[in-house]
C-alpha cells in the first residue's frame, strides 16, 4: 500500500533509494471503519493523512447541521491546515465517509524527515502549494457556479463520490438542501 504515497512523491520530485528508505521507516498506515471521527471541532490537530483507499470528509456544524465543505480520496492529503499548522482547536470535524486507509504523520516525524533530507522541505512546499490551488479551485467554485454547476462538476470530476456518499451529504457539499439536490437530478436526467 506504501507505494501509492512513493509514486506519488516521486512524481513531485525524484527520490534517492535512501530517501525512500527514510520514508518507508517512518509510514504508520492504519485502517478505519466507516464512522471513524479523526478530528472533532475544538481538538487541536496533530496528524496529518494521506488517503491511500476510501475517503475522508471535512464538515462543520452550524446550528447543529452539519455543512460538508470536502471530501479526500485516494492520493489527497487531509490537513486540518490552522489546526496542525498554528496549533489552535479546530474549527471543523473530519470523519471517514468510507472504511479507509490512510498513511498517518504528525509533526515528530516531519520534522525528523526535514532534518535529515532538507530536500523534503520542498517536496513538502509542492504538495501545499497542490492542496491551495485545490482548495482556491474549489472556493472559486462556490464563488461563481450555481449549485447545479457544482453538481455536473463534482459528476464530471469525482464521479466515485456519488457512489459512496449519501445523498443529504452530496446536497451539503454542493450548498443545497437535499431536496433542491433532488431536483437539480430530476433536470439533469431530463435533458
Amino acid at each position: 500500500m506504501h507505494k501509492k504515497l512513493l509514486q506519488y512523491f516521486q512524481r513531485i520530485m525524484p527520490l534517492t533509494e535512501t530517501e525512500v528508505d527514510a520514508i518507508v521507516e517512518t509510514l504508520t498506515i492504519r485502517e478505519y471503519p466507516k464512522g471513524t471521527v479523526l478530528l472533532e471541532e475544538g481538538q487541536v490537530s496533530t496528524e496529518v493523512y494521506f488517503v491511500l483507499d476510501g475517503c475522508v470528509r471535512q464538515y462543520y456544524l452550524v446550528d447543529g447541521e452539519e455543512k460538508t465543505s470536502n471530501f479526500f480520496t485516494e492520493e489527497q492529503w487531509v490537513i486540518s491546515m490552522k489546526s496542525f499548522g498554528q496549533i489552535k482547536p479546530s474549527e471543523h470535524y473530519l470523519d471517514c465517509a468510507a472504511d479507509s486507509v490512510l498513511v498517518v504523520g504528525n509533526r515528530e516525524k516531519e520534522e525528523d524527515l526535514y532534518r535529515r533530507f532538507p530536500k523534503f522541505e520542498t517536496v513538502s512546499r509542492k504538495v501545499m502549494e497542490q492542496v491551495f490551488a485545490s482548495q482556491q479551485e474549489m472556493m472559486s467554485s462556490y464563488t461563481t457556479d450555481t449549485a447545479e454547476q457544482r453538481y455536473l462538476k463534482l459528476m464530471e470530476q469525482r464521479p466515485e463520490l456519488l457512489q459512496i456518499i449519501p445523498q443529504y451529504q452530496i446536497a451539503s457539499y454542493v450548498g443545497v438542501k437535499p431536496e433542491s439536490l433532488s431536483r437539480i437530478r430530476k433536470r439533469l436526467f431530463k435533458k
